[in-house]
């Protein structure tokens, strides 16, 4: 299972990946391809997200069955514990107005 999840992605991007896996909800992909079409499909996310960010999150023999990728700015970001993939946030900025 393969799943790609991206916010403010340009059109362009959106219509590649609509070719390879199905849009549940707005932004988010499904589908079950080899790890030669899953490095595919993030090369393109990571040449066309622009301003945007992404996630891609995959099965995998590991200790939590899955292994995820993030890409562009996001308070979260992976962070590795003990051999398990974790996500850790980032501080929020704080605005004075």
């Amino acid at each position: 299972m393969l799943v790609i999840v991206v916010e403010n992605a340009p059109d362009r991007l959106r219509g590649r990946l609509s070719v390879y896996l199905i849009e549940i909800h707005c932004g988010v992909y499904i589908g079950d391809h080899s790890k030669r079409v899953r490095e595919m499909l993030w090369a393109q996310v990571e040449a066309f997200i622009d301003d945007g960010n992404a996630v891609m999150a995959w099965s995998t023999n590991t200790e939590s069955g899955f292994d995820f990728v993030t890409h562009g700015k996001n308070r979260r970001v992976p962070a590795e514990m003990d051999g398990l993939k974790l996500v850790s946030f980032l501080p929020q900025n704080i605005q004075n107005n």
